[in-house]
Parts: structure tokens; C-alpha cells; sequence
């Protein structure tokens, strides 16, 4: 058994007993939330029941019982009426009951294919009535044609389309939709390897295109389409390494939900690749990462995990709403990666799903501290509810360069007039003019313009800073590095040194606003903006400008 294997039994073995020990609801489910989970949750249970190398503390013939006894009451809820519009789906939330709940064509998207799989795999295991109910309703899957859209954004959901038309078209013999299928991955292919992915570290989308080609990798019994299944599942984990470190998605994101940000929690498909940090209690996106991997090459494993040398990621990636993809259609991404942390995001802010961009971050390892393991402020915008550190307004221009980042806010009337950060655990030093941190292996400065107030939490601290005009910057170091060549060996020494080291702000009679700081290489950043949105931005990094030329397709 590889340790892959060895990973993947041990996700099987937490979320099969946590299903074990949940108690059964009144309709038969284990959650009213999402149809899928219950999928999920019953898969693993019943993985467990029939494999003895996933540890199991339980009775795996009962456990066997309660798992059918789940997915009969899943498969019940199929709209299996060849007239209805949401004919072959199920319903996504199950409230107010089960049977009461609309249909959704969420669930089948991706449930529909891992379905397949599982089916596959334990249907010889299954009792003869859970066997043929599962046999109907994925009957009904291939009959609905929900695959059958066009490619035109190449998006997760098309992602999901096209693994479905191979794995359906197989499963079924239909040459002509497996032939379908194959033409749309080698157009997905060639348009995300020659543009870019447009949903640039937009979880969960990515695992969303992760999983599902992963399934139809897993079930492809073609030669031809196996492998172009392999290079596209190779580019997706070559993606994946350049922007991971330690279990952390590090640089901008197109959209994140609560377990994305502050802190990396839908892990479990870097658990079973990389291994590299410690498997969480908490597990929000289960799905089938315990059931299929595809596992990357040697360089793209060191690509991720050997990070003694620091990196600077710089791509080019297609707007969203973008078709032809041109010059003017382009997202510039910038990340510094070293051994310890990494700084970055996007120099465009642009209005994504939701309104779910992450702009700017500072991202650790999540091992390396307790609790958050990013570092970043935003200007609330559309959509922000206290208590949910997500979207940010349009309201915000930045400046990257190495191990430095500066962001500053113009906040026009009728805006919230504050701007709000997220700090990691750590050793913290608050003055009136900034916080000086030590979190894991790293030293952080964060200025901020106005004055705030820190809220300490237990896994985290909130800050807030009132005011109309505002900037942060944020300068980082590892701990060994700030021996080695400044001699700071503690975090009062870093606060001593780094409170010399203010931001320098000119805010001109135009409501201009130049931020110029010098950092502890000697290099001075300054950035321009303006209160107004037709005002040029300027951006320079020791006289230099920005250049966006030098950024390539990623």
C-alpha cells in the first residue's frame, strides 16, 4: 500500500466513523443541508464496512445496514419523470422535507459521476434492492442529457460536463457522446494550457475540475482518452503545486468560501498528494477525496514541498467573462514564496461570482500556526455580513514586491468608512503606529495608516481602522533570515527595528494619495492612487513602474 493509499484510508476511516456516530434523522438522512454530504458521508460508511484496511471502530455489519439504509432514502428523491424539466436530479437542500425540497442540477453535476464510480467499484457488495435502485437512477443520469451544453467558459461546470460525457458514454456504450466527451477535453485542454484557468484559485471550483476528471481517469478503460485525461490532471496539479505551501492556497483567489479563508480547511485532496501537514478534525468538504487520486509526478510533488529557495509566481490569467481572450482580458497574479510564508495577489480588482475575490494575502503553513493561517485587510463591499471576513469593495489599489505588499483604501461617500484585517496567533506587538508579529517562523510588520482596534480571539485577532483614507503595508521575514543578516533574535527586537521604518503618506490637494515605504532591503515602493476611478494609478518599486510584459500564462 503506498502512503497515498495509506492517506486516503485514513480520511476513509475519520468520515466513516463520524457518519457511524451521527445519529439518523426522522427522514432517514444523516443532514437536511446538502443532498451530496449524505452521498458522501453513506460512501464512506460503507467503504468501511467492506474494506478491513480502513481502521474502523465499529460494528461494520451494522454500519453496512446504516449506510444502505442512507442511500436507498438518496436515491428515493430522484426526479425520475421523462417529462419533467428537472428530470434525472435530486434536490440540493432538503428542507423544509426531503420530498417537499426543489430539485437542483447541482447535485448530479458532480455526485452524478462519483455515483458511477461507486457504483462500479461496491455494487457486487450492495443488497439486491439498494443494486437496482442504484442501476435506475443512474439510468435516469444519462438519460436526462444534462451533460449535453457546449463548451463556452470553460468553467467548473463544463469542467464537469465533459467528465460526465466520457464516463456516461462509457458506461453506456454510447460511442458517439464518448467521442463528444474526448473532443471537449482536448478543447479544455489546449484552452487552459494556452490561456490560463479563469477561475484562478477559486475553491471549491478547482477541486470541482480535480475530482471530476479524476473520476473519469479512474473509470476510463480507453488507451487514448486515459492518457489525455492524465495530461490534463497533470497541468491541474502542476496549478496546484505552484501555489501551495504546507496545506495553504497561497496568492489571489476568484472566489472563497468560509473554509477557504481565513484558514485552508478544504484540504483533503492535498492530505492524500502531499501529506505534508496534519490531517484536520475538521473535514466541510468531504466529497471523494478518500476514493480517488491521481497521483502527480516527482516534479511536481518537489514543486510543491521543496521551498528552501524563494520563488516569484507571475501570470497572466484570463478574465472570467472573457471569451477570445485578449491582451486587454488578462488578470496579472503576483505571489512571493519562500520556505516559511507567502505574500502576493492580484493587481486587478474585478467584480467575480458573488463578489468573491480575495484580493492581497499573507499565507503560512497550517502547521506552523494555531488557528488562521492568513494575514490580510480588505474594505467590505457587496455582500459582507459581520462576523464573515469576505467580500471586499472595488474601494482598494496595491503595490507588490517581494516580501512587501502595500494596499490603500479611498473610500468614497456613502461606503463603509473602515477597512478590516485578519491576523494569524502569534507573538504580537501592538503600537499606535503598527503590530509587529512573530507567527510561526516568520516576522510580520503591518502598518496601518489611521488608527484601530484589535479584537484577540482564540484562533485569530480582528482588526478594524476607521476612515475614509487609509493604507496598509505589510513587510515579512523569516525568523532566520532576520538573525542571520539583521541580528534580530526576538520579536521585541524585530518591533524596535521595524518602528523605525514608517510609511511615509502625502495626500494631495486632488484627494491623491502617495504611499512611499523603504524596506529592510532598502527598496523603495511608492504607490499612487486616487479617490476618483478615472485617476491613473502609480505604481513604481525603486523608479520603476510596473511591468505587466514580463507575465506569462499561468
Amino acid at each position: 500500500m503506498t502512503n497515498l493509499q495509506q492517506r486516503q484510508n485514513e480520511i476513509k476511516s475519520r468520515i466513516a466513523e463520524a457518519a457511524f456516530k451521527q445519529p439518523i434523522l426522522n427522514n432517514g438522512l444523516l443532514f437536511q443541508h446538502d443532498i451530496r454530504d449524505n452521498f458522501y458521508y453513506a460512501s464512506y460508511l460503507f467503504a468501511a464496512s467492506q474494506e478491513e484496511a480502513i481502521p474502523f471502530d465499529g460494528d461494520r455489519v451494522q454500519a453496512k445496514i446504516m449506510a444502505e439504509g442512507i442511500l436507498l432514502h438518496v436515491l428515493e428523491l430522484q426526479d425520475q419523470n421523462e417529462e419533467s424539466v428537472t428530470y434525472g436530479h435530486f434536490p440540493l437542500h432538503l428542507r423544509p422535507t426531503p420530498h417537499e425540497a426543489p430539485k437542483n442540477t447541482l447535485p448530479v453535476e458532480l455526485m452524478g459521476s462519483l455515483m458511477v464510480y461507486f457504483y462500479q467499484r461496491y455494487s457486487d457488495n450492495f443488497s439486491e434492492s439498494l443494486r437496482n435502485l442504484f442501476a435506475i437512477a443512474l439510468l435516469h443520469i444519462y438519460r436526462s442529457n444534462f451533460y449535453r451544453k457546449p463548451l463556452e467558459h470553460y468553467n467548473h461546470h463544463e469542467a464537469k460536463y465533459t467528465a460526465a460525457k466520457l464516463i456516461f458514454g462509457q458506461l453506456y456504450e454510447n460511442t458517439a457522446l464518448l467521442e463528444d466527451g474526448l473532443q471537449s477535453l482536448r478543447s479544455t485542454l489546449n484552452r487552459v494550457t494556452s490561456k490560463g484557468m479563469s477561475e484562478y484559485g477559486g475553491l471549491p471550483w478547482f477541486w470541482h475540475w480535480m475530482q471530476a476528471f479524476t473520476c473519469a481517469w479512474e473509470l476510463m478503460k480507453d488507451v487514448e482518452i486515459k492518457a489525455e485525461l492524465a495530461r490534463l490532471l497533470d497541468y491541474l496539479w502542476e496549478v496546484r503545486s505552484t501555489y501551495y505551501l504546507g496545506g495553504a492556497w497561497v496568492g489571489p483567489h476568484s472566489r472563497i468560501w468560509p473554509h477557504d479563508m481565513p484558514k485552508d480547511t478544504n484540504v483533503l485532496h492535498d492530505y492524500v498528494q502531499f501529506g505534508d501537514f496534519t490531517l484536520p478534525d475538521h473535514m466541510p468538504r468531504t466529497e471523494y477525496a478518500g476514493f480517488i487520486a491521481y497521483e502527480a509526478s516527482a516534479d511536481i510533488h518537489r514543486s510543491a514541498l521543496q521551498r528552501t529557495a524563494p520563488v516569484e509566481i507571475i501570470r497572466k490569467v484570463p478574465k472570467q467573462a472573457a471569451l477570445a481572450v485578449s491582451d486587454n482580458d488578462v488578470l496579472h497574479s503576483y505571489v512571493y514564496i519562500t520556505e516559511n510564508f507567502a505574500i502576493g495577489g492580484m493587481w486587478e480588482r474585478v467584480q467575480e461570482f458573488d463578489n468573491e475575490q480575495h484580493r492581497w494575502d499573507v499565507a503560512l503553513p497550517l502547521d506552523a500556526v494555531q488557528g488562521v493561517n492568513h494575514l490580510y485587510f480588505f474594505h467590505p463591499g457587496q455582500g459582507y455580513a459581520e462576523g464573515d471576513l469576505r467580500h471586499q469593495s472595488e474601494f482598494s489599489e496595491v503595490l507588490f514586491h517581494q516580501n512587501t505588499l502595500v494596499a490603500s483604501y479611498q473610500i468614497p461617500e456613502g461606503q463603509p468608512e473602515f477597512i478590516m484585517g485578519c491576523l494569524p496567533v502569534g507573538d504580537w506587538v501592538e503600537e499606535p503606529n503598527g503590530l509587529f508579529g512573530l507567527c510561526g517562523h516568520v516576522y510580520m510588520a503591518v502598518y496601518v495608516q489611521q488608527s484601530f482596534q484589535r479584537e484577540v480571539r482564540e484562533d485569530r485577532s480582528v482588526v478594524t481602522s476607521k476612515g475614509r483614507t487609509n493604507s496598509v503595508v505589510v513587510e515579512c521575514i523569516d525568523q532566520r533570515t532576520a538573525a542571520e543578516t539583521l541580528q534580530i533574535r526576538d520579536i521585541l527586537q524585530f518591533a524596535n527595528v521595524m518602528k523605525q521604518k514608517q510609511p511615509a503618506y502625502t495626500l494631495s490637494s486632488e484627494d491623491d494619495l502617495q504611499i512611499t515605504y523603504t524596506n529592510l532591503k532598502d527598496e523603495t515602493m511608492v504607490l499612487c492612487s486616487g479617490l476618483l476611478s478615472h485617476r491613473k494609478i502609480i505604481r513604481l518599486v525603486n523608479g520603476e513602474a510596473v511591468d505587466f510584459s514580463t507575465y506569462t500564462v499561468g
